[in-house]
């Protein structure tokens, strides 16, 4: 009968007989704390599978941008973000991103921002709507090269608004007509909807109780060109895969 000794501070048991530890349960161990520590500390994960290592990015909440918002708020902080997108897309390991969207909106500059990186990554790039990818959440939903949105989650699309205090003059108003310019050429020139369908939705009247614009669940998403497909995360994850086979001889 065999006996074992347990080492508590690494949660590892060891043959008693042969005095060594089982190397590959403290492996999966430490791999599993450092996949919860990065997890806690950013919202993200690096999946192996094959020797292709895939990045798992959230976005979640507000996307916070110059300004801080409320300690209570749950956030995605944009400079975070950025530097962790230009290290991915740098990384030799790294073989294709996922990106994991449930977004109420947020700063309209810092979600361009970060959405314009996204797209001009050459690495292979899959973007999931869950709950919502809603406001500047759009933008970022369709700049990964193929989207996909679970059945059950919504993306609202409504026209720039700022908040705090506005002139109501003519400048105020060009300012914003070009911003959500800005935003429909860039949806348009990373989708298959086009920037005149998309502006309709936008300025869709009679579908929102206190404001202009439209709901688009998954199904509907799709048949306006908005979002390539309606799918969940094992879907995702094989076109993800899938289009890292196709990238395999481009990467360095």
């Amino acid at each position: 009968m065999k006996s074992y000794i347990h080492d508590s501070e690494n949660d590892v048991f060891f043959d008693n007989k042969k005095k060594k530890g089982n190397k590959s349960e403290k492996k999966t161990h430490e791999s599993f704390d450092e996949i919860t520590e990065d997890i806690e500390e950013s919202g993200t994960v690096i999946v192996e599978d094959d020797s292709r290592k895939i990045h798992c990015l959230t976005i979640i909440g507000e996307i916070e941008g110059h300004i801080e918002s409320p300690p209570q708020n749950k956030t995605t902080k944009y400079e975070h973000v950025i530097p962790r997108l230009v290290a991915i897309e740098e990384s030799r390991e790294i073989a294709g991103l996922l990106v994991i969207l449930n977004t109420v909106g947020g700063d309209i500059e810092a979600g361009l921002a970060l959405a314009e990186l996204m797209a001009g990554m050459k690495k292979p790039t899959v973007s999931l709507v869950l709950g919502g990818g809603h406001s500047i959440g759009v933008p970022l939903a369709v700049a990964a090269k193929y989207s996909f949105i679970a059945p059950s989650a919504s993306m609202t699309i409504h026209p720039v608004r700022s908040t705090g205090l506005t002139l109501g003059v003519r400048q105020s108003f060009e300012y914003f007509r070009r911003m959500q310019q800005r935003i429909n050429n860039f949806v348009s020139s990373n989708s298959k909807i086009s920037a005149e369908a998309y502006n309709d939705l936008v300025m869709t009247t009679g579908e929102l109780v206190m404001d202009v614009g439209t709901v688009l669940e998954g199904e509907r998403a799709v048949e306006v060109g908005l979002i390539d497909s309606v799918g969940d995360l094992s879907l995702a994850l094989s076109k993800l895969r899938e289009m890292i086979e196709e990238n395999k001889g481009s990467i360095d």
